[in-house]
């Protein structure tokens, strides 16, 4: 498990975005709600799953970050330097992204 900062030095590194659905996406509005979970995914198979940096649970626990609308999802995904987004909206699904080259080097600038 990692927080958001570590999330992204590792797919800096290499490793590949897995977005999984646990929930089916619904559309409210103009906006899809549902629920989305992300891991940090080696070439080894290694995961990392995201996790809160500020919220533990009563048992203090840590939490799994849950995002809740597409417009989430691809507000994380762009935030940690991808240029599109792929993402599933049927439960448990899956889709998985690694950053390109070109997207690599803008992370250097």
């Amino acid at each position: 498990m990692v927080t958001e900062p570590r999330f992204r030095d590792l797919v800096a590194s290499g490793y590949r975005v897995e977005v999984v659905c646990k929930e089916e996406a619904y559309k409210k509005g103009p906006n899809w709600h549902g629920m989305w979970i992300v891991r940090a995914v080696s070439d080894e198979g290694l995961e990392k799953l995201l996790v809160t940096a500020r919220t533990r649970t009563s048992r203090n626990d840590i939490k799994i970050r849950e995002i809740r609308t597409v417009t989430g999802v691809i507000s994380f995904l762009q935030g940690i330097g991808f240029s599109h987004a792929d993402i599933p909206l049927q439960a448990d699904k899956r889709t998985v992204l690694k950053l390109s080259d070109d997207e690599l080097a803008s992370l250097q600038d």
